[in-house]
């Protein structure tokens, strides 16, 4: 008989439970032992799910209190010693300090989970790096299942991939050397699950989907002749892509199982069926666990009918990868549009289409007759619907020329407008958009949605909300502000709500990281933009200073990265259509007077393909999208973009093509490694790299941050340098912020200062490629309230 299982379940809970316990933990409201019941009815709550849906075992160890790879490191015992921290006796306090960083460290780095929106915290080895073990956690969870008599099928990051996302800050650190040491301990890890009777124990090694090397690769033979032997058998998962480059090197492997994605890569398949052991189970991955649509049933059993004839009870159906990147359960969705919520399947009801595919595949197609149906009946809903395509976007994308990519003039000649035009001083300070989403606001928001507050109320309490970020902005000294986002639920779900061809949930949150969850809309048909979105209250904060401005917006591949898309028509084209769309947005700012856009796209290195054969397909419609979105403005405005948390080193060709003026980045919890790259490359244009870290709570005195953009000038000439935090401030408090803020404008002053010293050549000395150069009369300048000369305050 064909077996069902899942990879992994959503941890959050359906409202956020999680989230809600952790943030209260972490104000001190809610007891360790308080927040861990709360994990204990979360996780009985999910088994509860899948032992209802017939699954042949519950998936344990898939529950975190942050992050999988940090649940990872503490187990393992390797946490970064320069927390002083006892693994084997780590408080969740503690745990939490490694992931948000404390007053005396500053937190792990986070980066991208392959190239999904969830972020993971990056371990840190060296060659003192041991694996002695840490704390009892995952055993804990798995006693507790086995306590409720639930079969259990543990979860485990493989331990070449765990080294693969690992990082050294030793130059030229092998990390591959520690493979012993690692291996050694998933040998007791695996041997203390066979003594808990435990059969059979999926272990991830997605970066069998990557291009990997001869050293990488050689790894995985030895590595697993160690952990052979130790009373368990071994489900090695794959996901993301195709694993087939390597199908013969993981058949060779003395594991019992194999995961293969089926809904990202399907052309995988015969490759695996080939080198399949004669005993081996091959799990396949056809419900989508990264999308929210419902699976087309009929399809599926077509595929997997003939195998489960070849196979037998070695084929086990799967989601493609962990449900972790879809919401937990429609149930709760009452607003969303009847048609629309019949096309879709979250979390838990891709474990009754599970349920249904097993029992085709072992009872008949007659004994499921009614799903199959109502599947059918979806798929067919959906495609016959007069709402998934627009005429109007249809012709518009006919009209698309080559020209409306490209700017009128050259970065060379835009910037010295720009700087005519703008006269900013030296290292010009700014903020990446958001300020501090108080209570007040959230409440405000939830009022007027609800109808409780009249259209006009609600539009004088975010403007008087602007007004504070605006003259909180102008006491720090900032020199380009903006108006805050008090209005915005979500950079994604805020725009994706003002155009057509979006739906969106209630309660369809997904985890980003730790307990930052994101609720990405729906794209379901041809994007449109009816009217402005942004132009009035973007116009309102400029009214209220003599200051620049920033225009905000999110770019075309984060809009379509952190929406779930529709797979009826290529992302291309959907990228297509979102970057007419904010094009007209930028265009329309700029008629409104606003002489500074920035254009986020913290996304685009995260929709980057796996395989490197296929970067170049991806990175030319990408940067084409980007480009379509900004290009409709005169030299003199400046286009500003954002990127953070992602590995960007090896498309910088790219993010250079994209042409913006200025780019922000995330730097500054990798001590600015990051900007190296840049550096390197000799990245043409103004760059703004993060002085500090806003996921923490932790407040950067002015000494840190000068530190840090001390290593920027070694790297990038600092007339092309802008100053700025990581990311944006809406998860942080006021008081944080403004103490931040204010030693990242002194930092950014006594840098000014210390270059004009050098006499009133330093800036020429430091010019960039352009020739252009800061106006000498201002590099030594010292600013003051009111000040003729520059236009900027104290």
């Amino acid at each position: 008989m064909a077996r069902i299982h899942i990879l992994g379940f959503p941890r959050i809970g359906a409202q956020r439970e999680l989230k809600t316990a952790q943030e209260s933990f972490w104000r001190g409201e809610l007891s360790e032992a308080a927040l861990r019941q709360v994990g204990v009815q979360l996780r009985q709550r999910h088994w509860q799910a899948q032992k209802v849906a017939g699954l042949n075992a519950v998936a344990a160890g898939d529950f975190a209190w942050y992050d999988q790879m940090l649940s990872t490191s503490a187990l393992l015992g390797c946490l970064p010693s320069r927390f002083g921290f006892d693994a084997k006796a780590l408080s969740l306090g503690q745990y939490f300090e490694l992931a948000r960083g404390n007053t005396a460290q500053p937190a792990m780095e986070m980066t991208k989970w392959f190239d999904t929106n969830y972020h993971y915290l990056v371990p840190e080895l060296d060659a003192q790096t041991t694996f002695d073990g840490g704390v009892d956690w995952l055993f804990d969870d798995i006693d507790e299942a086995l306590s409720q008599g639930l079969p259990v099928k543990p979860v485990l990051i493989g331990p070449i991939t765990y080294l693969w996302l690992a990082k050294s800050h030793v130059a030229g650190f092998d990390r591959l050397s520690l493979l012993p040491k690692i291996v050694a301990a998933y040998q007791r890890i695996l041997a203390r699950l066979a003594d808990r009777g435990i059969a059979w124990v999926q272990i991830d090694e997605p970066a069998l989907c990557l291009d990997l090397d001869a050293h990488w690769r050689a790894a995985f033979a030895p590595a697993y002749a160690d952990l052979a032997g130790t009373g368990v058998k071994l489900l090695l998962a794959t996901y993301f892509d195709t694993a087939a480059d390597h199908a013969v090197l993981a058949a060779q492997l003395p594991v019992q199982g194999f995961h293969i994605d089926l809904v990202r890569a399907p052309q995988q398949l015969d490759a695996w069926r080939q080198v399949l052991p004669k005993d081996a189970v091959l799990s396949v991955g056809v419900v989508d666990g990264r999308n929210i649509w419902r699976t087309d049933l009929r399809r599926v059993l077509a595929l997997l009918q003939p195998l489960h004839a070849e196979l037998g009870d070695r084929l086990w159906v799967a989601p493609s990868c962990s449900l972790l990147h879809t919401p937990v359960s429609l149930a709760s969705e009452q607003k969303l549009d009847a048609e629309i919520k019949s096309w879709l399947a979250f979390a838990t009801e891709k474990l009754h289409e599970l349920t249904v595919l097993g029992r085709a595949l072992n009872e008949g197609e007659a004994a499921v007759a009614a799903e199959l149906a109502a599947s059918d009946a979806a798929q067919a809903s959906r495609r016959q619907s007069g709402r998934v395509v627009n005429a109007l976007v249809q012709k518009r994308l006919a009209a698309v020329t080559t020209s409306m990519a490209h700017r009128a003039s050259p970065f060379t000649q835009r910037i010295e407008k720009q700087r005519q035009t703008l006269q900013l001083p030296p290292l010009p300070t700014t903020t990446i958009g958001s300020f501090p989403q108080t209570a007040a606001i959230r409440q405000t928001r939830a009022a007027h949605k609800r109808g409780e507050l009249s259209a006009l109320d609600y539009l004088q309490r975010i403007r008087s909300e602007i007004e504070l970020a605006v003259r909180k902005q102008e006491d720090l000294g900032l020199d380009v502000l903006v108006h805050g986002e008090a209005e915005r639920n979500d950079m994604v779900e805020y725009f994706g709500e003002q155009l057509w061809g979006y739906a969106f949930t209630e309660n369809g949150w997904v985890q980003s990281y730790g307990s930052r969850c994101v609720k990405p809309p729906i794209i379901y048909g041809d994007v449109f933009r009816p009217e402005p979105m942004t132009v009035e209250t973007t116009r309102y904060a400029q009214s209220l200073t003599d200051r620049l401005m920033k225009g905000m917006l999110t770019g075309p591949v984060t809009m379509l990265q952190w929406s779930f898309v529709r797979d009826d028509q290529p992302r291309e084209t959907t990228a297509l259509q979102l970057a007419l769309a904010i094009r007209d947005e930028v265009s329309d700012l700029e008629k409104a007077g606003i002489k500074v856009i920035q254009i986020d796209e913290p996304a685009i290195r995260e929709g980057l393909p796996l395989r490197q054969r296929d970067w170049a397909a991806y990175l030319e419609w990408a940067v084409r999208a980007f480009k379509i979105s900004a290009a409709s403005v005169k030299d003199e405005t400046q286009i500003h973009t954002h990127m953070c948390y992602a590995e960007f080193n090896d498309i910088l060709p790219s993010i250079a093509a994209m042409d913006a003026d200025v780019i922000t980045i995330e730097t500054s919890r990798s001590a600015m490694e990051l900007l190296d790259g840049f550096g390197a490359f000799d990245y043409p244009n103004e760059i703004g790299p993060g002085v500090y870290d806003i996921h923490s709570p932790r407040v950067p005195g002015v000494e840190a941050m000068l530190k840090l953009l001390e290593r920027a000038c070694e790297v990038i000439p600092p007339q092309r340098l802008w100053v700025n935090p990581d990311c944006g401030l809406k998860t942080r408090g006021w008081i944080e912020t403004e103490a931040a803020l204010s030693n990242m404008v002194k930092a950014a002053k006594a840098l000014r200062l210390k270059i004009g010293e050098q006499g009133d050549d330093a800036w020429l000395r430091l010019a960039p490629r352009t020739g252009a150069a800061i106006n000498p009369a201002l590099s030594n300048h010292v600013h003051s309230a009111g000040c003729n000369d520059c236009g900027q305050a104290a």
